[in-house]
């Protein structure tokens, strides 16, 4: 439990959370480049009426989005976690602290969506 009964304790986990979202954020955005790409140059690369397989840059552009969703949850529960131990003379009144987690639980829910578009779109 903090003792020191100041609202920037807050606002630095709050600064925490969004760096992990940017974080996880850009673990997603760089597994989507990578598979992809993948895909870009399997199609410059296949020969024609050959079937599309799935291969190395699909399977590591994948575990990168699915990373960055899975840290994009441990964030929000690890943030829940802080706000448990702050009194609430350090949570401004009628601040939303829970915008940040919801913005976290989005970001994971739309990476495995992709995630599961991706793994469902090829065949």
């Amino acid at each position: 439990m903090s003792d020191l009964n100041d609202p920037r304790v807050f606002f630095a986990a709050e600064r925490t959370l969004l760096a992990w979202t940017r974080t996880s954020l850009a673990l997603m955005a760089f597994g989507f480049v990578i598979e992809r790409f993948g895909l870009f140059v399997h199609m410059f690369m296949s020969k024609e009426g050959q079937v599309l397989q799935r291969d190395t840059s699909f399977w590591v552009g994948i575990a990168f989005i699915l990373f960055g969703a899975i840290v994009a949850l441990l964030a929000a529960v690890q943030y829940r976690r802080v706000l448990r131990t702050l009194k609430p003379v350090e949570i401004p009144e009628g601040y939303w602290v829970n915008i940040g987690v919801f913005a976290n639980l989005a970001l994971a829910i739309f990476g495995v969506a992709i995630s599961v578009y991706f793994f469902a779109g090829l065949h």
